[in-house]
């Protein structure tokens, strides 16, 4: 038995401990008994970094499906390749406007306690312009992560990495071939840029990536 395992089921007798252990349980009943578990992710987990456990979740067969915001698909990216350019705000519910602007002045947009350099954002919007233009030019479509799947699988961003990559959940999904979808993705730092870049002119058009209620379209399939 796990030393994790050990603990939960020995000291999370009641309530919403309790509660933990058994949906615990029966997550892994239902993995046992040969189902599938679709797992969604709001905010800006992946900056929390949980890609650390569900890489290894998404490795071993326990997730084969996920739903996100857009903020979460591009954020797992921005830390495998900037994590060490990162800083941390321990006050950072004391920031002042002086200080706020102080950040954006140096580039680092702040996601809670943890700021994000601008760096590693344009590094990556240079990348998808290049392949969202070609996917207009050749009429393809695809949805927000497979243009990032289509990066990763180039092996162009391994000389960047700043973490493990086990620790990456994107490239565990790539890896594994699992389906993720991003739902809303146009309201995040890459659906910005891409809807800018349209407006400008430098990505002909807006077909190359599909919408959401396409790709809810492509969760109900799978789904069923």
């Amino acid at each position: 038995m796990g030393s994790v395992r050990a603990f939960m089921e020995h000291n999370y007798r009641h309530f919403n401990a309790r509660e933990t252990v058994a949906a615990a349980r029966a997550y892994e009943a239902h993995i046992d008994a040969g189902g599938k578990m679709l797992m969604t992710m709001a905010g800006a987990m992946s900056t929390a970094q949980l890609g650390v456990s569900l890489a290894r979740m998404i490795r071993e067969g326990k997730v084969h499906a996920i739903s996100c915001t857009g903020a979460n698909l591009e954020e797992d990216v921005f830390n495998l390749l900037a994590n060490k350019e990162y800083e941390i705000i321990q006050d950072w519910r004391a920031l002042s406007a002086q200080d706020e602007q102080a950040l954006y002045d140096r580039g680092m947009n702040r996601v809670t306690d943890t700021c994000i350099p601008e760096g590693v954002m344009r590094h990556l919007e240079r990348r998808l312009i290049e392949r969202w233009r070609k996917a207009c030019e050749t009429g393809e479509r695809k949805t927000p992560a497979e243009f990032l799947f289509e990066i990763i699988g180039s092996g162009e961003l391994d000389e960047h990495y700043q973490i493990d990559p086990k620790d990456s959940w994107m490239i565990a999904a790539y890896e594994k071939e699992i389906p993720v979808w991003s739902p809303g993705w146009e309201d995040s730092t890459t659906g910005n840029m891409f809807g800018a870049n349209v407006f400008q002119g430098v990505v002909p058009h807006h077909q190359c990536v599909k919408s959401g209620t396409e790709q809810f379209e492509q969760l109900i399939r799978w789904y069923l």
